[in-house]
């Protein structure tokens, strides 16, 4: 399945909340949530009966666009979580979690995860000391990611890291703004994921 190519704020409106896929302007009042509040499309503002599946399926799409990952990837990592020992819900969760685009969004890296991946597939970030251009590249606790020496004196990476300086950092994240660097210290538990993503239709999505 090809990457969405389309107007992101769509996406938003088709899940009906923020799925903060355009960075700053999520924040502003331009943000399309707040100005146009229904599904996009001639029939958007009709009214709309779910069905057991119909709800699944939007959990499971809502999870992919808030994540930037497409239909194969999200499977493949469903099928880890559930081979993992735990909850399968919750697993899938925190591999999604210890994505590289999405911990260098959550440090502040970048101001989307969208931004996230491009910057990650220029070269800008190494993980452990070795540079890593892959955005999907999965992390563990112990792992240290870092912006290149390189990187930090350019315009562009200090514009970024600068306006989200004010962004808080996860608990499970420790954060050096100092050295452009941060430290995963265990992988997150669901309460420590604050991500508009009901899990458990999911599993029952894939379950069927």
């Amino acid at each position: 399945m090809a990457r969405y190519t389309g107007a992101v704020c769509r996406l938003c409106r088709r899940e009906g909340q923020k799925l903060f896929l355009k960075g700053e302007r999520c924040y502003s009042e331009k943000c399309s949530i707040a100005v146009r509040a229904y599904a996009p499309g001639q029939h958007g503002q009709g009214r709309k009966k779910s069905s057991e599946y119909g709800l699944q399926l939007r959990a499971k799409q809502k999870a992919r666009r808030f994540y930037g990952v497409q239909e194969g990837q999200f499977r493949h990592y469903f099928e880890i979580a559930e081979r993992k020992q735990g909850v399968t819900g919750e697993n899938l969760l925190k591999i999604l979690e210890s994505r590289l685009d999405n911990v260098v969004y959550r440090v502040g890296f970048a101001s989307s995860r969208a931004e996230a991946r491009q910057l990650i597939g220029h070269g800008h970030f190494e993980v452990n000391g070795s540079r890593v251009d892959i955005a999907s590249y999965l992390l563990k606790a112990g792992d240290v990611i870092a912006i290149c020496e390189k990187s930090k004196a350019l315009e562009k990476m200090k514009g970024v890291v600068e306006a989200n300086a004010s962004r808080p950092a996860p608990a499970w994240i420790d954060v050096d703004k100092d050295k452009c660097e941060a430290k995963i210290i265990a992988l997150p538990e669901r309460d420590q994921i604050d991500a508009p993503v009901e899990e458990q239709p999911i599993v029952e999505f894939y379950s069927k």
